[in-house]
């Protein structure tokens, strides 16, 4: 049979390599590193195309595109969000994504982005946590203790210097499970009994609920002056976390308006309702945390350019490691205008 060309071959990134690839690398130093690029593109913010996310909505969940380019590379995410999957024994957020050459529109990379969303989604918070989070800040509610739970508390560690987390989930098994998988990670977690338990004592407050509804996971009472909150589990129309008092108590920060605006728990206020883009607080542009007893909240939606800052993170990554497959993905025919002829030569090898 004959062999496919370098030029057919696309690197492929599975879910197992990509869980031997963060191994490698380590759970911490890897979410390091991949905090430098979503900082390193948020700094260049405006070098991007920008679109809010393609999304279809159903009764049991969404389906996502999320594309960006920098005009020299090209990324984009499908990623789905079904919150009844737990139940079936499935994966709530299931995704996988794309780094192409602008240039001549060949794909450089393919890869599974389940684990890699979690990844990135943390490395986001805690980039936004840098600018955004009290001085000192040593102790972490995580109020959802699902799948995103452990990446949130071991990038806050790496980054913020967090050595607490205070855990609470309707479910105590989940926080068992995230103490469980914790433990030797050099953080102390305290499992609570309630929401308003959790957040006694902490400086920053995660969110991180998977219900496709509109939910009060933090009422006003619960939230006190100074802290930072992380509100990660509203990221689509009709779902939020925050009671809407808590909005009109802080000063809120986004990744890209148009999308939260929609998706976010901004949803709740009015439409020309102030809020600063994150970019601009960490270029200059904006004022970030600027008194002790402020609150300020990080309206977390997940953005493309966040997807494309951790796809090329892998993509870098790939040559010093081998972690990946070679996937005959593109036709490449002798002459470019045969594509039918190289079909008609393939049922003759």
């Amino acid at each position: 049979m004959t062999q496919p060309s370098r030029l057919a071959i696309v690197p492929f990134v599975s879910v197992d390599s990509m869980m031997k690839l963060v191994l490698a690398v380590g759970v911490e130093r890897f979410l390091t590193e991949l905090v430098a690029y979503v900082e390193e593109d948020f700094l260049r913010w405006e070098a991007f195309d920008k679109t809010p996310r393609v999304a279809s909505h159903s009764h049991d969940g969404v389906i996502e595109l999320m594309p960006t380019s920098d005009g020299t590379l090209y990324g984009f995410k499908y990623v789905n969000g079904h919150p009844k999957n737990m139940r079936e024994g499935r994966q709530t957020v299931t995704a996988f994504g794309v780094l192409a050459d602008v240039g001549s529109g060949y794909p450089m990379l393919l890869t599974e982005m389940t684990m890699l969303t979690a990844l990135r989604t943390a490395a986001t918070s805690a980039v936004a946590a840098k600018y955004l989070a009290p001085k000192g800040a040593r102790t972490m509610a995580i109020i959802g203790n699902g799948a995103q739970s452990e990446f949130q508390a071991v990038a806050f560690k790496a980054i913020v210097g967090i050595d607490t987390v205070r855990l609470y989930d309707i479910d105590r098994s989940a926080s068992e499970k995230c103490a469980r998988n914790l433990a030797g990670l050099g953080l102390e977690t305290v499992i609570c009994a309630s929401g308003q338990e959790a957040v006694e004592g902490a400086d920053i407050i995660t969110t991180v609920t998977a219900d496709k509804q509109y939910a009060t996971i933090l009422t006003d009472n619960m939230v006190g002056s100074g802290v930072h909150i992380n509100a990660v589990g509203g990221d689509c129309p009709g779902k939020t976390e925050l009671h809407r008092d808590i909005l009109l108590r802080s000063d809120i920060f986004v990744e890209y308006p148009p999308q939260t605006r929609i998706e976010g728990e901004i949803q709740q206020l009015a439409p020309d309702h102030p809020v600063t883009e994150l970019w601009q607080v960490m270029t200059g542009k904006a004022e970030g945390r600027t008194a002790t007893k402020q609150i300020t909240l990080f309206d977390s939606v997940g953005f493309a350019t966040e997807d494309f800052s951790a796809l090329r993170y892998v993509r870098d990554k790939l040559a010093s490691t081998g972690f990946y497959e070679e996937l005959d993905l593109l036709a490449d025919p002798d002459e470019p205008r045969d594509l039918f002829g190289m079909l008609l030569r393939a049922a003759k090898s």
